[in-house]
C-alpha cells in the first residue's frame, strides 16, 4: 500500500466532489437538464472522482468499507463508456443524493 498515493488520489476526488456540490448550489434539476456546459462539467468530474476510486489500494477501501468504492467506479465506467446514453436524471439523483455523503466521507478520511 502506498499511503501517499491514496492521499492523492483521496484529495482529487474530494476536489473533484466538492467542485460538484459548489457548480450545482441552488440549482434546480430543470436547470441542470438546460445547461449543457454544467451537464458536461459535473459528468467530467464524477468520471475524474471514479478513476481516482479506482487506483486506490485495496488496503484503503477495505479499511473504509463504507464507502460505495465499486459504485463510484461503475458510475465512471458507465459515463465514460456510454457517454453517448447518460442518463442525466441518474446523474442528478447521484449529485443531490450521493455527493454531499461522499464529501463528508472523504473529509473524515483526510
Amino acid at each position: 500500500m502506498n499511503a501517499e498515493a491514496d492521499r492523492l488520489r483521496l484529495r482529487h476526488m474530494l476536489d473533484a466532489a466538492e467542485k460538484i456540490v459548489a457548480f450545482t448550489e441552488g440549482l434546480s434539476l430543470s436547470a441542470f437538464l438546460a445547461n449543457e456546459e454544467k451537464q458536461l462539467a459535473i459528468v467530467r468530474l464524477l468520471e475524474i472522482a471514479g478513476e481516482a476510486a479506482n487506483g486506490l489500494s485495496d488496503e484503503l477501501k477495505e479499511e473504509h468499507a463504507e464507502i460505495p468504492w465499486s459504485q463510484i467506479t461503475a458510475t465512471r465506467n458507465r459515463l465514460i463508456h456510454g457517454y453517448f446514453d447518460v442518463d442525466l436524471n441518474v446523474v442528478w439523483q447521484i449529485v443531490r443524493e450521493d455527493v454531499p455523503i461522499l464529501v463528508t466521507q472523504l473529509r473524515a478520511i483526510l
